[in-house]
């Protein structure tokens, strides 16, 4: 039992050791006006796999999103928004 648990422990450190850096990416969408455009955002990009967190400023007109790149790209993420009703053009700031 206890090698086993030895086992477990090991493969979970090791796997969290090779966890993705995440990127960080600003989407600059156009037509957010209200509290509500930033609700629709953070939904559509919540169905994203990889998108780990979002933050939207309705003043800047910004999108800031990290997110895992193996798991999708800024391309994709700017889609999602585009398609939600929000033109997006994307800039990667890094990770």
């Amino acid at each position: 039992m206890r090698q086993w648990l030895f086992a477990v422990i090991a493969i979970l450190w090791l796997g969290m050791a090779h966890a993705a850096t995440p990127t960080t990416a600003v989407l600059h969408a156009a037509n957010m006006t209200c509290p509500s455009c930033s609700v629709t955002i953070k939904k559509a990009l919540s169905r994203v796999a990889g998108v780990t967190s979002t933050k939207v400023d309705l003043k800047a007109e910004t999108v800031t999103v990290a997110f895992d790149a193996d798991r999708t790209t800024v391309s994709a993420l700017a889609r999602v928004v585009t398609d939600a009703g929000f033109p997006t053009t994307a800039k990667i700031h890094g990770g």
